[in-house]
């Protein structure tokens, strides 16, 4: 850095100086964004008046930069930056120590959201005894200084979007120099205000360093020693709790032992050893906040743990034990005693945390600064979570997740410790969102408890321990829950067992889990606050979409409306008082559900239905809370947008996963669907959407061949016809040609390709023209999300058998399919090459396009094939497809592509055996047999490759032994692959093939003998230990999900074994050792 020369001073000037520097720091100046760089120029002709001898004046041109860059954001240039930095770097290394901390105060406000400017002055700060590391360094007697440096390397370690980043030398410092703060201990001459701050310092940096996108965390040591230094941060300062955490965690699946220390006796006067002295006498304004660029809104203020979260109310827990504000409550459901507060600690209302004395008043901010620590570690936790993988983060879960404590054993501390005792709501609040996002994406790790047997063994298994884990976190949940006075914290309880419910496997544990939460939630639905509604219902959505259908939530679907409806003071239970209010209010309620299929549901319809309907459809009742003012409805007539859209989606869930319960008020809800359509607000109209959806699928699947439901229990045709002729009659036109909202077009045409075929040709005939033009037109859309989903829909519409007999909707529907599969259009080639969302929807529409080009194929009829208006078409067609199995695309384009070939051949009108596509099409599918990468596509070829039921349809012998010789290098290759996630479709594909190899055996002629019996005396002993293998392993499910046993795959062996031997004899036994003699060694 350059030297100053500044003009010398006047010993009068100086004082002077000195005197309006200390009045500018008083005074309270309110800036315009405009005078900014006036500011920085001030500062700058400051420095350069000020010289470095005068430290007085050094020190209080320094107090000025960070009074002023801190408290009113000015934002400096790059020019004055450099020369404020220079400055400030010079004085560090030529001015008296006890001016440093101001001088250092002055740098981290410099740097905060200016790293990437500052890459010049990194080696004075960071590199090889740079000024950073070494005021921070453990030894630093003075731990304000310390404070104060690891606050300018937090600054620098924040990123900046789309500008440089640090280096990876001075990131690995940066994070040592933080872990070493966090391990270290406070020593009595130490006040804890000052090592609070301190630790906010380190872990403002980490989580800067974390929150920057390019420090991944993957060596186990590091991530065991972060861990650990997290958990010891996360208790810092927790009322009544006291625990000594090793060094370093190690990933292990069983609970680590916590050694905990005995509560330490609370000093009746905290360290106020600071030479500031600035914790003494009564706050000033501003002063906790003062921060700023140093810790700007303290780590706890992070958007992501919420800015809504309530301040603050803490207070002394010295003495005797004082009362909880918050009932504590027994745990009804879970038959168990709370888990106990800590003897002398509750948590304490804002009554209790006003002081009129000194020292409480000093206490109370103690407890705040040690609450902001507990906060900014569990911020950087959440920091943490997301820059590890999921598979290593979940050998910690026995650190951080509650397990239920052992006979004699205490309760180890947890997350849930936090959420539970913590007198902090925005810290309990923080604990909870940590713990969310730990369970979030846990369904693999938790597929593996299990206890719905007992098990006596001499040790615990694994799978015991993790479902012991899961019983645990649901009883401190539902604990928290109804102990939680917070309304945001409440919220975060309650969205907490949302992620539970989705991710554990309750079909592997003991019942009853799932209906404590049912019963303890109900009263939330009504209750004061908006976000705690929303969040409930977003659970009971959970509930009924876990592993539908469960036999413990059918039970509770069924209870009465009024079951578990206790109210508390927080909640204002409603619209519980009239079943049929909803009812009424519909057109069709004139139908009576007993009139509806012999036991399609009960009487009294489904409590969850019967609410979420009336939050959809009725007028609110009243005024619920103040935050609703946050949610406008529409003229404030209906409840908050938030809370009806997530009615919709629980309406959603519910029938889908429990349509026998739903399927009583079938017209009803297509009805509300129809109201939620014809709404203005766009996000209503696509949950409307998406409820026809659910209940056209759901009618498909109780009228599927195979069905477990009886006939006389399904939904009745006629009924489905009337339903149909109320959407297509209703709003469902308009949605399909709502052209600025893509999303609800893509909806709507899910929709309309769920109906069902038996009602489709049962509609009235301008109703059945008006679906099909519409899905055609909307197959030309420039948007790859309506055109995918118009796609798919024609290939649905095709498979009608009212309009395969159409030959102008399947002329007009393969010409609109081959449009799709080569689209031109420039903007959506654009489009997807620089959007890779976009480009996904395009493999959508080319994935559907030649599915349903299959489809369209399979049923031409001969008519068709016949007629010179089709032939061009067909042959585009075919060429389309095997242009797409061959090519490059992406593998869910060609998976597609050798389903729609093997449907191809299914067509007996097609010229398979003698047309010249044909050729082109067997030697494609035998080139992709042989040597794609996905093993799927291999899969799926090879079962083209076996559909054809004629020898002839395979052509010349030429070719049919090109097709076989391909199959046998294809199961040769079945092992070889560079992806070692492919490899589990191995022997399926083995299976595949063999199958594939057995039927040409089956179908060959006396001229296909030689050549086969060549390949096999050539390969014979390398296929042979697979088809033993195909013929030893039964019951294995085929990709198209049928299973075939051990007799069927002999069978099938001996009947080949037969055909041979006929064609043998009449060759004179020359080609008899070579083949069929080869399959009787393989078979006995």
């Amino acid at each position: 850095p350059q030297r100053f020369h500044p003009r010398p001073f006047s010993v009068s000037l100086v004082t002077l100086g000195s005197a309006a520097l200390c009045q500018s720091c008083r005074v309270q100046i309110r800036w315009d964004s405009a005078i900014f760089k006036d500011v920085c120029a001030v500062l700058v002709q400051g420095c350069q008046l000020v010289p470095l001898d005068q430290e007085h004046l050094v020190s209080k041109v320094c107090q000025l930069i960070h009074h002023l860059l801190n408290r009113y954001q000015v934002m400096v240039d790059e020019q004055n930056l450099n020369f404020l930095l220079s400055y400030c770097i010079s004085a560090l290394r030529q001015c008296s120590s006890w001016t440093h901390v101001e001088i250092l105060q002055a740098l981290a406000a410099l740097v905060y959201n200016n790293g990437p400017k500052c890459q010049k002055y990194l080696p004075d700060l960071l590199g090889k005894g740079g000024l950073l590391l070494q005021f921070s360094d453990p030894g630093q007697p003075d731990v304000e200084l310390r404070r104060a440096a690891v606050r300018s390397m937090a600054n620098l370690c924040l990123s900046v979007p789309g500008q440089p980043y640090l280096d990876e030398s001075y990131r690995s410092v940066c994070f040592q120099t933080f872990l070493g703060v966090l391990q270290s201990s406070k020593t009595p001459d130490v006040d804890d205000i000052t090592f609070c701050m301190l630790l906010q310092s380190a872990l403002k940096g980490v989580q800067s360093l974390l929150n920057g996108g390019k420090m991944k965390l993957m060596q186990t040591d590091q991530i065991g020693v972060l861990l650990a230094v997290l958990k010891k941060c996360m208790f810092h300062g927790l009322p009544g709790l006291s625990i000594e955490v090793p060094t370093a965690l190690y990933p292990a699946p069983l609970p680590q032992y916590d050694k905990r220390s005995p509560v330490k006796q609370e000093q009746s006067e905290p360290a106020t050893s600071n030479r500031r002295k600035k914790c003494k006498g009564k706050q000033k304004k501003g002063e906790f906040g003062e921060e700023g660029r140093e810790d700007s809104g303290d780590a706890g203020n992070e958007s992501v743990l919420g800015a809504d979260m309530l301040k603050l109310h803490l207070g002394d827990v010295q003495g005797s034990p004082c009362p909880d504000p918050r009932p504590r409550v027994w745990d009804a459901g879970a038959g168990k005693e709370p888990l106990p507060l800590p003897t002398g600690c509750t948590r304490i209302s804002s009554s209790e945390s006003e002081y009129s004395d000194t020292e409480g008043g000093i206490q109370s901010k103690v407890r705040s600064y040690q609450a902001n620590v507990r906060q900014g570690a569990l911020a950087c936790f959440l920091s943490t979570i997301k820059s590890i993988e999921k598979r290593v983060l979940y050998g910690y879960w026995s650190a951080f997740v509650p397990d239920a404590p052992g006979i004699g054993s205490p309760q180890s501390v947890s997350l849930m410790t936090i959420a539970l005792k913590d007198p902090s709501p925005k810290t309990r609040a923080c604990a909870l969102q940590v713990l969310s996002a730990f369970l979030e994406g846990s369904k693999q790790f938790l597929s593996v408890a299990e206890d719905a047997n007992d098990h006596k063994r001499a040790f615990t298994p694994f799978s015991v321990t993790i479902a012991s884990s899961i019983r645990e976190l649901h009883r401190c949940l539902l604990l928290a829950l109804v102990a939680e006075s917070s309304s945001q914290t409440l919220t975060q309880i309650v969205k907490c067992l949302a992620n539970l419910v989705s991710n554990a496997p309750y079909s592997r544990l003991k019942p009853g889990l799932l209906t404590r939460v049912w019963n303890q939630i109900k009263p939330y639905i009504s209750h004061k606050d908006v976000n705690v509604r929303v969040s409930s219902l977003t659970l009971l959505g959970a509930i009924v979409s876990v592993q539908a259908p469960l036999p413990e939530v059918q039970l509770l679907l069924q209870q009465p409306s009024s079951s578990g409806l206790n109210s508390s003071g927080s909640t204002t239970p409603r619209r519980f008082s009239s079943c049929e209010q909803w009812r009424k209010a519909l057109p069709w309620a004139g139908a009576n559900p007993l009139d509806s299929p012999a036991g399609c549901g009960p009487a009294e319809p489904c409590w969850l239905l019967h609410l979420c309907v009336s939050i959809i459809v009725l007028p609110r009742e009243d005024s619920c809370s103040d935050s609703d003012a946050a949610f406008p409805s529409l003229g404030s007539v209906y409840e908050p947008c938030p809370l009806r859209l997530e009615a919709l989606q629980v309406l959603a869930l519910l029938v889908k996963g429990y349509f026998p319960m739903a399927q009583s008020y079938f017209l009803e809800l297509g009805e509300v669907a129809c109201r939620c359509m014809e709404e203005m607000d766009p996000s209503i109209q696509l949950h409307g959407a998406k409820l026809l959806e659910e209940l056209g699928t759901g009618v498909l699947q109780q009228h599927k061949p195979d069905s477990p439901t009886a006939p006389e229990q399904r939904v009745p045709v006629s009924m489905v016809v009337t339903f149909w002729t109320m959407m297509l009659n209703g709003p469902l036109p308009g949605t399909l040609q709502n052209s600025p909202h893509a999303t609800l077009q893509t909806s709507a045409c899910d929709a309309l390709s769920s109906i069902l075929p038996e009602a489709f040709s049962l509609l009235q005939g301008d109703q059945q023209i008006l679906c099909v033009t519409l899905l055609l037109g909307l197959n030309h859309s420039e948007n790859p999300l309506v055109k995918a989903a118009a796609a798919r829909a024609l290939g649905v519409y095709i498979l009608f058998p009212c309009l395969r007999q159409d030959v102008m909707f399947v002329a007009d529907t393969a010409n609109a399919i081959l449009n799709s599969l080569h689209d031109k259009s420039p903007n959506v080639r654009a489009k997807a090459v620089t959007h890779p969302a976009l480009g996904f929807c395009v493999l959508q529409v080319k994935s559907n396009a030649v599915r349903a080009l299959g489809n369209v194929l399979h049923f031409l009829q001969p008519c068709h094939v016949g007629n010179p208006r089709f032939r061009e078409a067909i042959e585009e067609s075919l060429q389309a497809l095997i242009a797409t199995v061959a090519s490059e695309a992406t593998m869910k384009v060609r998976w597609n592509a050798c389903y729609a070939l093997g449907n191809v051949f299914k067509n007996p009108a097609l010229p398979l055996g003698e047309a010249p596509w044909a050729r082109q099409a067997f030697s494609a599918l035998s080139s992709v047999v042989k040597s794609c990468k996905n093993f799927k596509v291999r899969i799926k070829s090879a079962m083209a490759l076996s559909i054809p039921s004629k020898r002839e349809c395979y052509g010349s012998t030429e070719q049919f032994c090109q097709i076989w010789s391909a199959l046998v290098v294809a199961l040769q290759r079945s092992e070889d692959t560079e992806d070692f996630l492919e490899f589990k479709y191995s022997s399926s594909l083995r299976t595949q093939i063999c199958q594939a190899l057995l039927h040409l055996l089956q179908l060959a002629r006396s001229t296909d003998l030689p050549l086969i019996g060549g390949s096999l005396r050539e390969h014979g002993e390398h296929i042979k230990p697979h088809v033993l293998q195909y013929l030893r392993c039964s019951g294995e499910e085929s990709e198209t999900g049928a299973h075939t046993d051990l007799g069927e795959r002999e069978r099938g062996v001996q009947g080949a074994i037969e055909h041979l031997s006929g064609i043998e004899r009449e060759l004179q036994g020359k080609a008899r050792v070579r083949v069929s003699l080869y399959l009787e060694d393989v078979l006995y």
